[in-house]
């Protein structure tokens, strides 16, 4: 077996080796800094395996037991492993495994039960939703009717529920949406749940950043509250393959089924699904729960370091993994130059808007991290201190190169300290 694994990468050195190159060079930038973008994190090892398998050659249209080609035996096994795995650790009747990512996830919630023009209440992209929650230049935000609720900054982002509710009664959405991808508070959905009850609306919850948290037990399940759909990636914190899943009420299933195939997608991806049967083999382990656990400790640490040195955080600190940084009022730096700044150390953030932030997207007034990555390599609370310190030095110091040469030098020699899985 290992055999083949080893000519695989011999035959890629050979026949391509600027691809090889780029690679390795790949590998040797995660092992040397630490990453901190939320939505990133290191998969395991036994789904590396999975997703360079030999199910990559295989088409298997349609679902478990109604494919349109034959040779389904064990696609269907890897598939019904998968099914059976989602609808176990999450507590819901229904699982759809073959979204090819977030953005399509959605999308098939969307088109499985709206009509163009019907509404969606969701979060404000600057203070928090994601791009597939009605952005203007999305091809659902043009198709559909997004209205936007925001949070309440003066209330440590809380959201304004009375708001919520007359905001639903005005607009009668035929969705209510919570979810998002930079805001650093656990849901309320019994609140949601009573809000959509009122205007008849169904409930979706986009848990793509936390569905490793909910799974680990450390942050609230929205099936626990009556919802009717939850999505969620299985590349973030649930340390899988790049994909996505829908989750739902039996009611709902005939539905989603039809809109992900053949309604937005044709073949899915089998060697990317076995992998997602991988990672929730994984994540139903006693272990997982004490690594979510570690990823919230760790979130609250460093987020507590960083105010203790004088950085704002929007919500002025964290339930969950990540946290936004006001890099402007903090610094004095925008966010773009402080993600490059700290890119100089090997400290890995994104730049990120912040609640009506002034300035544009690939300019904003903030940056955004988190810690499932760091948490994955087994760092813990002493690390996060000295991550939050070296981060402050580095942006109270920007100017000082030969400083950013020395923090780049000690994030490394911390960094030696931790593999990166499967590396």
């Amino acid at each position: 077996m290992l055999d083949h694994v080893l000519k695989n990468w011999e035959a890629l050195e050979k026949n391509d080796p600027d691809v090889f190159q780029a690679i390795i060079g790949e590998e040797n930038r995660e092992k040397k800094g630490i990453e901190l973008i939320p939505s990133e994190n290191y998969t395991y090892p036994e789904v590396f395996a999975a997703n360079g398998s030999v199910l990559t050659n295989k088409y298997a249209e349609g679902y478990p037991g109604k494919r349109y080609y034959g040779g389904q035996e064990f696609t269907d096994k890897v598939e019904s492993i998968a099914i059976s795995r989602a609808k176990e650790l999450f507590r819901c009747e229904h699982a759809n495994v073959q979204p090819l990512s977030g953005s399509p996830m959605n999308q098939a919630v969307y088109l499985a039960f709206l009509n163009p023009g019907d509404t969606v209440l969701g979060m404000d992209l600057s203070h928090g939703g994601h791009l597939t929650h009605g952005a203007p230049v999305s091809h659902m935000g043009r198709i559909f009717n997004f209205v936007r609720y925001k949070t309440r900054p003066e209330e440590n982002g809380r959201i304004d529920f009375d708001e919520l509710m007359r905001i639903a009664k005005e607009t009668k959405p035929k969705i209510v949406l919570c979810g998002y991808t930079s805001y650093p508070r656990d849901y309320d959905y019994a609140d949601f749940k009573k809000i959509a009850d009122e205007v008849g609306a169904i409930t979706m919850a986009d848990v793509a950043h936390i569905g490793g948290l909910i799974a680990g037990g450390v942050m609230r399940n929205p099936f626990d509250y009556g919802f009717d759909i939850v999505t969620a990636t299985t590349h973030k914190s649930l340390r899988g393959p790049r994909a996505g899943m829908i989750l739902c009420k039996e009611k709902y299933a005939q539905a989603i089924d039809k809109s992900v195939f053949p309604g937005l997608q044709g073949g899915p991806h089998m060697h990317t699904i076995a992998a997602i049967a991988v990672t929730l083999g994984k994540a139903l382990q006693p272990e997982f729960k004490q690594y979510a656990k570690q990823i919230l400790a760790n979130a609250k640490t460093l987020a507590q370091i960083l105010m203790d040195n004088g950085a704002k955080l929007i919500t002025n600190g964290t339930d969950n993994h990540m946290m936004v940084m006001n890099t402007v009022e903090s610094f004095g730096l925008g966010g773009k130059e402080a993600e490059q700044i700290l890119d100089k150390i090997s400290i890995t953030t994104n730049k990120q808007v912040i609640p009506d932030d002034p300035n544009p997207p690939l300019r904003p007034s903030g940056i955004r991290l988190g810690t499932p990555a760091a948490t994955t390599r087994g760092m813990k609370e002493a690390e996060m201190k000295m991550i939050g310190n070296w981060m402050v030095k580095a942006l109270k110091n920007h100017q000082d190169e030969n400083l950013l040469a020395q923090l780049k030098v000690e994030v490394e020699e911390m960094c030696n300290k931790f593999a990166v899985p499967g590396l």
